[in-house]
């Protein structure tokens, strides 16, 4: 019997990780992100957000983030599904879907092309959306902004825009949830909506 892959998304400042983290210590899931899951992937991750990366061209950083994708599934993933662990990732594909492909205006098709060739198979069972304003996602970052939260709103309206419009496309494989209400309240809700998909009782 394979685990269960929860995928968590949202745009910056959205509290993704928070849950993320709440939910996998509760489940005793494997608890993973995207980039940076593996060793390989910590220097992805690296090149990809630190300020101090500069010439580094859309097609580059979609396809590093594809890069890390592939080495995160192979080496961690799907090892840890087959063998009947849990798996809660803070971000998955759809994070390229949104950033690179809407955000960078690569184009939803090509990147999810891309994302594909390097997840196989591997898919979540479900994508959790905490959904903010760009706004107010941005005006919770504590800390110098990385080389991505550093774009401008439009940008992250754009992410936004898409995570919501790939949730209405596919409503059966998403959760989403208002992540502007109370921490509490976001996690209330988040553990109906599993118990609901999944029978976890949290």
């Amino acid at each position: 019997m394979t685990g269960r892959f929860i995928a968590f998304e949202g745009g910056e400042g959205s509290g993704k990780s928070t849950q993320a983290r709440r939910v996998a210590e509760a489940r005793g899931a494997l608890l993973t992100r995207q980039p940076g899951g593996t060793e390989i992937g910590a220097s992805i991750r690296e090149l990809l957000l630190s300020p101090d990366t500069t010439g580094l061209s859309d097609r580059a950083e979609a396809l590093l983030m594809a890069a890390d994708r592939a080495q995160h599934v192979d080496q961690m993933i799907r090892p840890a599904l087959e063998a009947g662990q849990d798996v809660i990732c803070d971000r998955y594909v759809s994070s390229s879907l949104a950033y690179q492909g809407a955000g960078r205006a690569l184009g939803i098709d090509a990147v999810l092309g891309l994302s594909e060739f390097a997840v196989g198979d591997t898919w979540p069972d479900v994508n959790v959306l905490l959904d903010v304003p760009a706004s107010v996602g941005l005006a919770r970052i504590d800390g110098p902004p990385d080389r991505l939260e550093q774009q401008g709103v439009g940008f992250h309206e754009r992410v936004r825009e898409t995570f919501l419009a790939l949730a209405a496309t596919n409503p059966d494989r998403w959760l989403v949830i208002d992540g502007t209400q109370p921490v509490a309240a976001v996690a209330a809700e988040l553990d109906a909506g599993l118990h609901e998909r999944f029978g976890w009782t949290l």
